[in-house]
């Protein structure tokens, strides 16, 4: 069982990666997402504090690397520091209820962004990636790519993640009415780009004659283009999720990634900060709680205009 953290310690982290409290301002914003040496996390912070520096907040930016214990913990440091909101990218739909509701009650007002949670009525706003619209337009440009045939292999988000299962719903409610297209393999990487790495290692041994892999994220996607580079395998195609720039560059210099879908991270925090600046200022939502934005393919056609999960005219 992993040891729960100091709370001293946790503390003095989670200012060690805030930017500097200043002392006239409109209060602290608590950010807190996954593990920054994933791009889109980064961008997700990055982009929720660069707005809440432009509204007049402090921030305290945080990861909870996906550990239910570290996110609970830094929530409880956010309360205690009297934060005037919370943009969150959480660590569980199930387990990040309970902390919620907790900070709910002690007047700190939540705003999700990226992933839901399975409950109503505790966040003030869920702001998400159309994830299933996502991975439907993510299948089509991979079926395309295919020519309609082949096999496949499928790698999967986190389990405790509900993008995992939408987004593997979206990709099977279209791959699945290809009957030539044949999924031979379908594992979890747990949106590490080591673990798809080793399980892409481990698939290739069995069958090494695989048209594509498609994957529920870029940094999936990415470890599985460095394992078919390494096994000599250049003509696989890969189709990812996310919008990364390195998958981007893969696609402009035509690597094994092929495509993927960009939701639109930056966006989405930005607009979470700009939600919660309104609710403070008024006293209600700006919005409904449950809010979908709609995600967008990312080819050989468009790549270039790519750019921190950010796509130009």
């Amino acid at each position: 069982m992993r040891p729960t953290l100091c709370k001293t310690a946790l503390l003095a982290s989670f200012i060690a990666l805030s930017a500097p409290l200043s002392a006239a301002d409109n209060g602290l914003i608590a950010i807190i997402t996954p593990s920054h040496d994933n791009p889109f996390f980064k961008a997700e912070a990055d982009g929720a504090a660069a707005k809440a520096k432009a509204l007049g907040y402090t921030t305290l930016v945080a990861s909870h690397d996906d550990d239910v214990n570290k996110q609970n913990q830094l929530i409880e440091t956010a309360i205690a520091r009297k934060a005037k909101a919370i943009i969150l990218d959480n660590a569980g739909a199930d387990a990040t209820v309970g902390p919620l509701e907790k900070a709910k009650a002690a007047g700190v007002p939540a705003f999700l962004i990226d992933r839901e949670i399975n409950k109503t009525g505790v966040a003030v706003a869920q702001i998400v990636s159309n994830n299933y619209q996502g991975a439907q337009l993510g299948a089509e440009k991979f079926a395309k790519l295919l020519n309609g045939k082949g096999k496949y292999v499928e790698l999967l988000g986190r389990q405790s993640d509900t993008n995992a299962h939408v987004r593997s719903q979206g990709y099977h409610d279209v791959l699945d009415d290809y009957s030539d297209m044949q999924m031979v393999a379908q594992q979890t990487a747990n949106w590490s780009q080591t673990e798809a790495f080793n399980r892409m290692e481990a698939i290739l041994q069995t069958n090494p004659d695989i048209a594509g892999v498609i994957s529920g994220n870029d940094t999936m996607a990415l470890g599985a283009e460095a394992a078919l580079k390494a096994a000599g395998k250049t003509n696989v195609i890969v189709v990812g999720f996310d919008g990364s720039d390195y998958v981007r560059d893969s696609i402009i210099n035509k690597g094994n990634i092929k495509a993927t879908v960009l939701q639109p991270g930056w966006q989405q925090a930005q607009m979470a900060v700009e939600q919660a600046d309104y609710y403070l200022k008024n006293g209600k939502a700006q919005k409904e709680e449950k809010q979908l934005m709609d995600c967008v393919l990312i080819d050989d056609s468009n790549a270039s205009k790519l750019k921190v999960f950010n796509l130009s005219k």
